[in-house]
C-alpha cells in the first residue's frame, strides 16, 4: 500500500489492488491536503466521495478511468461541500447510480438547540440528494468488489463508512492526521462516540479516510480518538468544578493550545461536548442549552 500523500492533486494513485485514489485540489486547515476520491474495482467501478465542485477534479476523475471502464455506482459518505457536490454532475455524465444515506433526523437535544438559536451547519451541501438511499448494513457490488454501508452519525447525521473486505472507507469519522469536527446541531457528540465504538468493534486491517493518508493501525487510532474525547470531557468538568462558565471561557481553558485559526471549530466541538454532558445530566445550562448559556455542574 502506497502513502497517498505522495500523490499530487489530480494524479491517479493506486493504493492497493482494486483501489486507486485521486486527490482533490482543495487543501485547507479542515481538509488537510484535500479530499480523497476513491475508485474501487476495475472495469465497472464504484466512486466514493467525488468531492468538491471543481472542474479540474471532475476531469481528473474521468481521466483516472482506463479505456473501456465505467463508473457504475457513486457513493457519498456525507453531504459536506468537500465530499458531495460533484456526485450529481458525474452521475449525469456517467449514468452511475448515486447512493448515500440521505437525510438524517436530529436527536431531540439537537433539534431543541437548532430551534433555540442559529449556528452550526458549516459546509453542508444543502442541494445534495441521493438517487437511492443506502440503509445501514446494505451492500452494493460490482465485478470483484462489494461495499457495505455502515451508518456512523456524529460528524454529520447522514455519515456513512463503507466496509470493503477487511478495509473500511472511514470518511471524516476517523482520520489519521486530525480528530473530526463535530458541530451541533448537525454534528452530535453522543452519536459520534457511539459510532466510534461501533467502528472499533471490527478488526479492520486499514482505514481509508476522507482526508489524509491511510490509517494502518485502525484499532490504535480509534482507541486514541475515544480517549481524546474522554480527556476533553474531563477538562470541561474540571473547569466547571471551579464555578459556572460560558463557552468562550471554557474554550480558553480546554483548547488553550489550539492555534487561533482552529478556535472557531474548537468552540463547536466544545459545544458538542456540552450538549452530550447535559444529555447525561452531568451539567446544566442557564437559562437553556445554547452557545450563549452559562454552564454549571449538575
Amino acid at each position: 500500500m502506497q502513502d497517498d500523500l505522495s500523490t499530487e492533486p489530480g494524479a491517479c494513485c493506486w493504493l492497493e489492488p482494486q483501489l486507486r485514489r485521486v486527490l482533490a485540489p482543495n487543501p485547507s486547515p479542515m481538509t488537510h491536503r484535500g479530499t480523497n476520491s476513491y475508485i474501487v474495482g476495475e472495469g465497472s467501478v464504484a466512486l466514493i466521495d467525488p468531492g468538491p465542485a471543481l472542474p479540474g477534479h471532475h476531469a481528473a476523475l474521468l481521466a483516472a478511468l482506463r479505456p473501456g471502464e465505467r463508473i457504475s455506482h457513486i457513493l457519498v459518505t456525507h453531504a459536506h461541500l468537500d465530499h458531495s457536490p460533484l456526485a450529481a454532475p458525474l452521475a449525469e455524465v456517467t449514468g452511475a447510480e448515486l447512493l448515500a444515506f440521505g437525510p438524517a433526523a436530529r436527536s431531540p437535544a439537537m433539534q431543541a438547540l437548532a430551534e433555540a438559536e442559529p449556528g452550526g451547519g458549516e459546509g453542508i451541501d444543502h442541494g445534495f440528494a441521493p438517487q437511492r438511499r443506502l440503509a445501514d448494513g446494505e451492500s452494493v457490488s460490482g465485478p470483484g468488489w462489494t461495499l457495505t454501508a455502515l451508518h456512523t452519525p456524529g460528524h454529520l447525521g447522514d455519515h456513512l463508512c463503507f466496509g470493503f473486505g477487511d478495509a473500511c472507507f472511514s470518511g471524516d469519522h476517523v482520520m489519521g492526521w486530525s480528530s473530526s469536527l463535530v458541530s451541533p446541531p448537525d454534528g452530535d457528540m453522543t452519536a459520534y462516540r457511539a459510532s466510534l465504538d461501533r467502528l472499533g468493534a471490527t478488526p479492520w486491517r486499514v482505514l481509508f479516510p476522507g482526508h489524509g493518508a491511510p490509517v494502518a493501525d485502525p484499532a490504535t487510532r480509534i482507541a486514541w480518538l475515544a480517549a481524546h474525547r474522554r480527556d476533553r470531557e474531563r477538562l470541561i468538568l474540571d473547569a466547571l468544578a471551579h464555578g459556572p462558565a460560558d463557552l468562550a471561557s471554557l474554550a480558553a481553558t480546554v483548547y488553550a493550545e489550539t492555534p487561533a485559526a482552529l478556535l472557531p471549530a474548537a468552540r463547536r466541538n466544545l459545544l458538542a461536548h456540552l450538549v452530550d454532558l447535559a444529555e447525561r445530566n452531568r451539567i446544566r445550562a442557564d437559562p437553556r442549552l445554547s452557545a450563549t448559556a452559562r454552564f454549571h455542574l449538575a
